[in-house]
């Protein structure tokens, strides 16, 4: 069994790694950081890892490496679309060119690679993917809104070929992991300070894993974070937007 797991040099993405190799997968594991993708292959020595260093802010980037490893006939049975960042400010002041950047990257790229390799894995009649979403793809993010946009994106692809799959009686899996704020290098990417703890990266990934083997569509960690869904629902989006805006006002920009 093999797995392509990107953004996995550090964080969730890497947490997915370990878990995953413990559970026996080869592993094709995706960054931009070569360092930490070899450091993590070092540390994984009871299977076999295979190390890709890509940029999926570059769109085309997604095909190449499809392309690459279809050509060297690499079968995946689990895909974990985990790269992604997000921009922090007020969305008339955020650079242009970051911004594309993201949807590039936590758009375009995994909607390509989702695509690619479901298609795949209807094929063979077997496979999961995990899409990495958030909570913020359950609302509008004011001062965090093109982050918030593209998690609503990767949210709702994800719940549609689950009804897809469903209705179709498919034995491939797709689930969308959505945590609130957890402790990764997100913070240092985004450019802000969470005003509440993180859940740990080790607990979020193996949580994620674990429900999207049992098929479980919409994935999230943590009690907290279930209440805030559930009360959600009370609330108005006008309402809900305004009480986004405070609570990522308390995040400090740097």
């Amino acid at each position: 069994m093999k797995a392509l797991i990107t953004g996995a040099s550090s964080g969730i993405g890497r947490e997915f790694a370990r878990y995953l190799a413990e559970l026996g997968y080869d592993l094709i594991v995706c960054a931009r950081r070569t360092e930490e993708l070899y450091k993590l292959r070092d540390e994984l020595s009871n299977v076999s890892v295979r190390v890709i260093t890509l940029d999926l802010s570059r769109e085309h980037d997604a095909f190449d490496l499809y392309e690459h490893l279809a050509l060297d006939g690499e079968v995946i049975d689990v895909l974990i679309n985990n790269a992604g960042f997000g921009v922090y400010g007020k969305f008339a002041e955020v650079p242009l060119e970051r911004e594309l950047q993201l949807v590039h990257t936590n758009i375009s790229s995994l909607h390509i690679l989702t695509k690619l390799y479901l298609q795949d894995m209807l094929k063979r009649g077997s496979g999961l993917i995990l899409n990495v979403g958030s909570m913020a793809g359950f609302s509008a993010g004011p001062t965090f809104s093109s982050y918030y946009a593209s998690k609503n994106y990767v949210v709702r692809l994800t719940e549609g070929i689950h009804e897809e799959l469903r209705r179709d009686g498919s034995k491939v899996k797709i689930s969308v992991l959505c945590p609130g704020p957890v402790e990764t290098g997100f913070n240092d990417a985004a450019n802000v300070r969470f005003s509440i703890k993180g859940l740990n990266a080790r607990d979020v990934a193996r949580y994620a894993f674990d429900k999207a083997r049992q098929g479980k569509m919409v994935i999230i960690p943590g009690f907290g974070m279930k209440a805030v869904k559930f009360f959600s629902h009370f609330v108005g989006e006008r309402t809900a937007a305004r009480i986004s805006y405070d609570v990522q006002s308390r995040k400090d920009g740097n």
